[in-house]
C-alpha cells in the first residue's frame, strides 16, 4: 500500500497538529518501555514483546499527532514514518 492509498481510504487523515496528544503518547511510550524492561527482568518475553511493540507505536503516534495525522491502521503509519521520517531511502526495509 502506498501513503496516497492510506489517505484516500481515510486509514490516515489530517487534523489539526496537536502537541497535547502527542505528549500524552510519548509519556505512554516510556510507561510501555517501562513495564517490557520490568517483562524481561522476570522473563515474560510475550508480554515484553507486546509492551515494546506498545512503547513503539505511541512514540510513532506522537510524530503523527504532532504532524496533524490521525491514524486508523498500525500499517499506514508505518508507511506513513518511512515516507515522512525515514533517512534510509535506497537501502532495504523491513516492509519491502
Amino acid at each position: 500500500m502506498k501513503l496516497r492509498e492510506c489517505f484516500e481510504k481515510r486509514l490516515l487523515r489530517r487534523i489539526a497538529p496537536d502537541m497535547e496528544k502527542a505528549k500524552k503518547s510519548l509519556e505512554m511510550s516510556i510507561k510501555k518501555l517501562e513495564e517490557a524492561k520490568k517483562a524481561l527482568e522476570y522473563n515474560l518475553l510475550d508480554s515484553c514483546m507486546i509492551m515494546a511493540y506498545t512503547a513503539m507505536f505511541h512514540a510513532a503516534r506522537a510524530l503523527l499527532y504532532k504532524d496533524g495525522i490521525q491514524e486508523k491502521s498500525h500499517l499506514c503509519l508505518i508507511i506513513y514514518l518511512r515516507e515522512k521520517y525515514s533517512e534510509l531511502r535506497g537501502t532495504k526495509h523491513c516492509m519491502e
